[in-house]
């Protein structure tokens, strides 16, 4: 099992930039995801890392959020940059299994431990 504390949310502007942080009491050999949920909309990934650093990013974020980890430190970042209003959101991050697995537009996981979320707000 693996706690994760995200930390790093606010108010930005739109074409700003947030950096989230996610704490992990052990990242071992994890793949880490960043998840986001609007009110009224579905939870969607918007970027994995395996515990070997390789990255997936759907087509919404691409270009725009960079994740990184740092296993020394237990964390894992998602920078984002050229913020949009869309997205505005609460921001999950989760240990998503041994690997990051994604096709037909969404990221598949058996087993998954959830932080609490930090809240995204992207104003114009």
């Amino acid at each position: 099992e693996v706690q994760l504390v995200e930390s790093g949310g606010g108010l930005a502007q739109a074409g700003g930039s947030l950096r989230l942080s996610c704490a992990a009491s052990n990242l071992d050999d994890y793949a880490i995801g960043w998840f986001r949920q609007a009110p009224g909309k579905e939870r969607e990934g918007v970027s994995c890392i395996s515990s070997t650093g390789s990255t997936i990013y759907p087509d919404s974020v691409k270009g725009r959020f960079t994740i990184s980890r740092d296993n020394a430190k237990n964390t894992v970042y998602l920078q984002m940059n050229s913020l949009k209003l869309e997205d505005t959101a609460v921001y999950y991050c989760a240990a998503v299994g041994k690997a990051c697995i994604y096709y037909g537009g969404a990221f598949h996981y058996d087993d998954v431990y959830w932080g609490q979320g930090t809240q995204v707000t992207v104003s114009s």
